[in-house]
């Protein structure tokens, strides 16, 4: 690679992150309370919490790896953004308003004030802090990629990079700092994609808009069991999306449960819009980079195309563009996984939820992750994406939605669905990430797409479970389930009646 390439690349991946720092340090001028650290003081309105959530929710699986998925297996992979979008419909409908209205500052805090039981707390908390370090992992390794492939720096590099400028920016001002640093990022990596997007669109043309042939595409979904592959993806994404970790906590930041609703009908504008232009850059891939489909590399496709299509000058700029989206994408991503953990660390671990050792607990958030990015072979973005959502989906989404509309929902049915759903599905996963099932055949495509029959799991442990313990309801199900189902107003004015 040449001298131009590492210059350009080198400035635009420091000017994201000097970025990040300045605007990171804006947050920390006005955040002063321990509100202000965990929910920025539940004050973000929807369109800034909209542009937020889209930021950290459109990670490296989204910035390089739809690319490279279309770029192996063809236009079947549309269906990973679709259902990434879809499953804020679900989320719209079923959680949103009433999530805000708990009152919580995490997913352990809602577990706990629904159930009344601090050892659903200790479980969720488990799940929350394993599942945002799984994702944080591929994270920081997805940003040496990065930097390696467009710099020549050495890999460890841009893994101590991300894990640094996230930790300064969350440990600074919490919630309220790493808000405007999403939204500031969320449009740095729709504007990375979309500018290049055109200039290739345009070189195409000029080429004579040569056929996309997928033709001789790696077979995933066509050849082992593609129905039941289908639906395992569908199920995974649309109910995995509400269980997120760095997802849900945004959502308490929002002043009521209205503004909650319409952050998520902004939110499905802005990912939807971002989710157009990746497939481009995965259909250019074929014709202009073919070679990335055997070399394990079909993630670098979105890096590279400039380069390839247009080059000199121009393909040297439109490359560093797309290396500054790229860090922009780890960072937000990392910044909002590093968040959720940090806040559950800070109420079930350390011995006192303040500010410094909220600060403490940022430290360990990043900390655990970066080590094993540097000990650990690199972990596939898509992998790590797929564990996460299947995870999400099968022990999460059965909490949120049972705990929410189910009254008899009770604390030994939460802990089992929690461990029987989440816990087959990260198995499952785990195996076959580890290569002890290959294709094809009905095993592998069981463990590869576990959320067909984990979520049921799940869902179904939960029901069971609570029906042959109704001695065991909380007490406080009944104000609760007001809470959760009644405007802020009315509940406000029945608070105020009773101590009239």
């Amino acid at each position: 690679m040449s001298t131009p390439d590492h210059t350009a690349s080198w400035v635009a991946v420091a000017l994201v992150v000097l970025a990040t720092v300045l605007v990171g340090g804006f947050g920390l001028r006005i955040s002063r309370t321990t509100s202000d650290f965990y929910v920025a003081s539940r004050t973000v309105r929807p369109r800034l919490n909209a542009a937020a959530i889209s930021g950290e929710y459109l990670s490296a699986a989204s910035f390089l790896g739809v690319a490279g998925l279309v770029l192996l297996h063809g236009p079947d992979m549309l269906w990973y953004p679709v259902g990434y979008t879809a499953g804020y419909l679900v989320l719209l409908v079923f959680v949103a308003a009433p999530l805000r209205r708990s009152g919580a500052y995490t997913l352990p805090d809602f577990a706990e004030g629904r159930l009344e039981s601090l050892h659903v707390r200790r479980v969720v908390s488990i799940l929350v802090v394993g599942a945002g370090w799984l994702y944080l992992v591929p994270q920081l390794q997805g940003a040496g990629l990065t930097l390696k492939i467009l710099t020549g720096a050495p890999g460890w590099l841009g893994d101590v990079l991300v894990a640094t400028v996230v930790m300064v920016a969350v440990a600074a001002g919490g919630m309220r700092s790493i808000t405007f640093v999403q939204v500031f990022q969320y449009w740095l990596k729709l504007t990375a994609l979309l500018v290049p997007a055109l200039f290739l669109v345009l070189a195409w043309q000029g080429d004579g808009r040569p056929r996309v042939s997928f033709d001789d595409q790696f077979a995933v979904f066509r050849a082992d069991h593609p129905l039941y592959a289908t639906y395992g993806l569908i199920v995974a994404t649309f109910l995995g999306t509400m269980g997120l970790p760095h997802v849900v906590v945004r959502f308490y930041t929002s002043p009521n449960g209205r503004d909650a609703r319409r952050t998520t009908v902004a939110v499905l504008a802005l990912v939807g819009l971002f989710y157009l232009l990746p497939p481009i850059y995965g259909a250019l891939g074929r014709l202009y980079a073919p070679e990335l489909r055997y070399g394990g590399d079909a993630d670098a496709a979105v890096l590279l195309l400039p380069a390839r299509v247009i080059g000199g000058l121009g393909g040297d700029l439109l490359g560093a563009l797309i290396a500054g989206g790229a860090f922009a994408a780890f960072l937000s991503t990392a910044s909002g996984l590093t968040m959720a953990v940090a806040g559950v660390i800070t109420q079930d671990v350390l011995p006192s939820r303040g500010v410094r050792h909220f600060r403490l607990a940022t430290v360990l958030a990043v900390a655990v992750p970066l080590a094993g990015s540097l000990l650990v072979s690199r972990v596939p973005v898509a992998d790590a994406v797929g564990m996460a959502f299947a995870v999400s989906a099968s022990s999460f989404c059965p909490l949120l939605v049972l705990g929410i509309w189910w009254r008899r929902l009770t604390p030994p049915g939460a802990v089992a669905g929690l461990l029987l759903g989440g816990g087959s599905a990260l198995l499952a996963v785990a195996i076959t990430v580890s290569g002890a099932v290959t294709p094809p055949g009905w095993p592998h495509a069981l463990l590869a797409w576990p959320a067909v029959w984990s979520v049921p799991v799940g869902f179904l442990a939960m029901i069971l479970v609570s029906l042959a313990t109704p001695g065991r309801i909380p007490p406080g199900t009944n104000a609760a389930m007001t809470r959760f189902h009644l405007p802020e107003a009315l509940t406000s004015g029945r608070a105020a009646g009773r101590e009239r």
